[in-house]
């Protein structure tokens, strides 16, 4: 009987133990991008290179498209508690539907976003066809 009691004991400590650690690496948490300076940052921390001189923000703060002085395009994603990014290449992974545009940059792996841009979604959606097919 006392070793049933040491066993939910200890059980019970290591649960509790494990979900300090979960909450001090920040997993399960609810990432958003919060304006357009983090965006800019995150894309800097990204692409070392990359200083974004245009940009459009997601309205629920999950992704951002930049635009920096080479025309070059990136998309910033959500990605669990992080934020990821690619430097696009191709239109063909992207899709306008109203104020929606759907992106991906063709790597399985990174997966594809729908970003919900407002007014700005077609005109984003215009500055891709740029990039080619």
């Amino acid at each position: 009987m006392l070793g049933h009691l040491f066993q939910i004991g200890a059980s019970l400590l290591a649960i509790l133990f494990l979900a300090w650690v979960c909450l001090k690496l920040g997993l399960g948490t609810d990432v958003r991008i919060a304006n357009e300076d983090q965006a800019r940052r995150l894309a800097a921390e990204a692409a070392f290179d990359f200083t974004a001189t245009e940009l459009a923000l997601d309205r629920a703060g999950i992704g951002a498209l930049l635009r920096d002085r080479k025309g070059r395009i990136m998309l910033l994603r959500r990605h669990g508690a992080h934020f990821v990014a690619r430097l696009l290449d191709s239109h063909a992974f992207s899709r306008l539907d109203h104020n929606f545009l759907t992106i991906g940059s063709g790597e399985k792996a990174f997966g594809s976003v729908t970003l919900d841009l407002g007014s700005k979604a077609q005109v984003w959606a215009s500055s891709l066809r740029h990039l080619g097919g």
